[in-house]
């Protein structure tokens, strides 16, 4: 029988919707904090729904979220140097689904309030303290609101992770930097094709849309951190300069940014990733989604694998006695997972932001790369099929058992 009937969820973005519905699912309440003064409405760019996230997502009766609006992508192509190769994919799994992060932020806000999951805005979190009777947590506007635990869902700046752990690592540069755009021109494919382009200067990718124009996204190498506060300082005029300077020379990735519009160009900052955190949780507080696994955008799975753990956060809080054991179970069950997905992912980045001797090298890099991809059962298979079983109850490892002991139940 669980010890934990209330929680406070700092993060009003993806995961701490979502975290909140599946702690209300198991039984516990739950009230969301966001920093925002309002709701984050048209905040963010693209980003991918894989399988996983789906299935997780359907768990809290969310699916919708990622299907509404979204694009469905049943076809993928790398291309380098003229060659283009279409890359397999797995089989019996619904498409991968591309949405608005707005959109989605949206729909999962909107159905958190309808299931009457209250959230506070304008609550910057500036201080916690832990005892043994809960957790209290004190905003700057001078407010405090206690609970059994406080669920850190505050994106990969996260203010709760330095409050577990001060010497907690800083999220790292990527080496690129992101934009995004819709393009008048027409690339001549259908909608449901995804292409990973690997330019003369710079990689890119690029979808066709549903009305006749494209959508593509750029990654910029950089060599020093830009926030996104300083890229929407940028002229957008600007970095339509830069991206012709790039890009002017690819096919068809020139053509793409000629025919964007300025006013269509949408800057993310520099993109980031973050390091392996020694603590995932205190006794009464604990990270969940970015906030303490944030994949670079290579994985394509950094919001599914923040909705998977916030769902399994909340089945190992419905199952398990009290908040520090629970703590412990769901970080054995998904560490591993993340850590191993993010590992997968930084070695795509040096071919998006190669240093000299990768440029050199890159042809080699290339056809080893795609001898990956053309695997996509080994490579994507245990990432993509995984399933969360909220039905399942969660155990503690017996005395002298390995992590995987305590994951029976949970993924398959």
């Amino acid at each position: 029988m669980s010890g934990t009937r209330s929680a406070l969820v700092i993060g009003g973005g993806i995961a701490g919707p979502v975290a909140a519905l599946a702690l209300q699912k198991a039984g516990i309440e739950a009230v969301v904090y966001e920093a925002h003064p309002s709701t984050a409405d048209g905040i963010g760019g693209s980003l991918a729904i894989a399988p996983n996230g789906q299935a997780a997502l359907e768990v809290v009766g969310a699916r919708h979220a990622a299907e509404d609006g979204s694009v469905p992508i049943s076809r993928s192509a790398l291309s380098f140097g003229g060659t283009e190769v279409e890359l397999p994919h797995l089989a019996g799994l619904p498409p991968m689904r591309l949405v608005q992060r707005a959109g989605l932020y949206r729909a999962l806000h909107d159905l958190a309030l309808s299931r009457g999951i209250r959230v506070e805005y304008g609550k910057r979190l500036v201080a916690a303290d832990e005892g043994p009777g809960g957790v209290t947590a004190r905003f700057a506007d001078g407010t405090s609101a206690g609970a059994d635990v406080l669920v850190g869902a505050d994106g990969i700046h996260s203010a709760v992770r330095k409050l577990i752990d001060p010497g907690a690592p800083d999220p790292g540069h990527t080496g690129v930097l992101g934009l995004e755009g819709v393009a008048d021109h027409r690339v001549g494919r259908e909608p449901g094709s995804l292409n990973f382009a690997f330019g003369k200067r710079a990689y890119y990718l690029y979808w066709p849309l549903p009305d006749g124009r494209t959508g593509w996204g750029a990654n910029l190498p950089q060599d020093g951190p830009m926030t996104l506060t300083e890229a929407r300082e940028v002229r957008p005029e600007a970095w339509a300069r830069r991206l012709r300077e790039i890009y002017g020379d690819d096919d068809p990735g020139g053509r793409l940014v000629r025919s964007t519009p300025a006013d269509r160009l949408q800057a993310a900052g520099s993109l980031h990733i973050l390091p392996h955190v020694p603590h995932w949780h205190s006794d009464r507080m604990v990270l969940v989604g970015d906030a303490v696994h944030a994949p670079s955008n290579s994985s394509g799975q950094g919001a599914s694998l923040a909705v998977e753990s916030a769902v399994e956060l909340a089945r190992c809080l419905r199952d398990l006695p009290d908040a520090p054991r629970a703590f412990a179970a769901y970080e054995r069950l998904r560490r591993p997972r993340v850590e191993k997905v993010a590992a997968r992912a930084a070695k795509t980045n040096t071919l998006k932001a190669p240093g000299p001797a990768a440029r050199v090298l890159m042809p080699v890099l290339m056809r080893l790369l795609l001898r990956t991809a053309l695997r996509p059962e080994r490579t994507f298979g245990a990432e993509q099929r995984y399933r969360i079983d909220w039905d399942a109850p969660v155990r503690e490892p017996e005395p002298g058992a390995g992590a995987a002991s305590s994951a029976a139940g949970s993924g398959r």
